[in-house]
């Protein structure tokens, strides 16, 4: 596997409303021997689907400034937002590509004493596991498999697209990659209608429409009761909150009395590999894991 080290951009919702998160990428990457280096100064991705749409050139300037805080570190950069992998993904590439966009970054980086070339790359830490450790390998860490689980696999929406920009060699309509590292960890990840639909919160709908928001979300959910699901799992810390803290605010707008544990994908793969629930932050979430939990044992 030889040795990976990686900046590490947190986004804005891991570290200030799910540290739980963020303390499980960190702890697992930790057993896998990948070693996560703080980016100091690092802002806010921005938001693909909001700032992107209405302000362009501020998006670009902010993502790029991200970027050559990693380039000046001389590390890849890996994140676990799907937001801020679209966001810092899409101006990478579109950087190699374009040379407007090149333009723009040189102009506005200039302005602040920074500079970026396209020295690094961007991953998810999807990604990171899937591509530089390998499935294989990850088998090899697993202490306590998960085989009575049944996953809910929900990929979410800027993780698969827009595919050009993407590096998943299978394709991003019916993509398996994480699929197969949910069943890395024992689980059986299951089909369940509409898989692939957004989680509910993305291009401003939580904060410009929550009723559209919530009624997508409510939708996800009855669709993983149907199917059996003991979770729901994802990787990105957006769609972790639209399904965790989204569930209360659907049991208050619908009467409902939804508690699908949400689980982030190295809060799975942790508890595979023998890390504890506090260490993995699970009883941080707002819906309680405490149903999956006895299901497995673990106390």
């Amino acid at each position: 596997m030889g040795e990976l080290r990686f900046a590490f951009f947190l986004g804005c919702i891991m570290p200030n409303r799910y540290p739980g998160l963020e303390a499980s990428v960190r702890r697992v990457f930790e057993k896998l021997g990948i070693e996560l280096v703080d980016m100091k100064g690092a802002s806010c991705c921005p938001a693909p689907g909001v700032v992107r749409s209405f302000k362009f050139d501020t998006w670009v300037a902010l993502g790029a400034r991200n970027l050559s805080i990693a380039e000046e570190m001389g590390l890849d950069i890996v994140t676990g937002c799907s937001g801020c992998y679209g966001t810092l993904r899409d101006i990478w590439y579109e950087h190699r590509e374009k040379k407007e966009i090149r333009d723009k970054v040189d102009y506005y980086l200039s302005q602040i004493g920074k500079s970026f070339k396209g020295k690094i790359k961007v991953k998810h830490v999807l990604e990171v596991l899937h591509f530089d450790v390998g499935v294989e390998k990850l088998k090899e860490f697993i202490k306590k498999p998960l085989s009575n689980i049944k996953a809910a696999v929900h990929y979410g929406c800027h993780i698969l697209k827009p595919s050009d920009k993407r590096p998943w060699k299978e394709g991003t309509e019916k993509p398996r990659f994480f699929d197969e590292l949910v069943e890395v960890t024992g689980a059986k990840s299951i089909d369940w209608k509409d898989k692939f639909m957004c989680c509910g919160a993305g291009g401003g709908v939580r904060s410009g429409a929550l009723d559209v928001a919530l009624h997508m979300t409510k939708e996800k959910i009855e669709n993983a009761y149907a199917s059996g699901a003991d979770c729901i799992v994802n990787a990105c810390s957006f769609c972790h909150l639209q399904f965790d803290t989204g569930q209360i605010e659907i049991n208050k707008s619908y009467g409902t009395s939804f508690n699908m544990p949400i689980i982030y994908y190295t809060q799975l793969l942790g508890l595979a590999m023998g890390l504890s629930p506090e260490e993995l932050g699970l009883h941080q979430n707002n819906v309680s894991v405490e149903p999956l939990l006895r299901k497995l044992g673990v106390n």
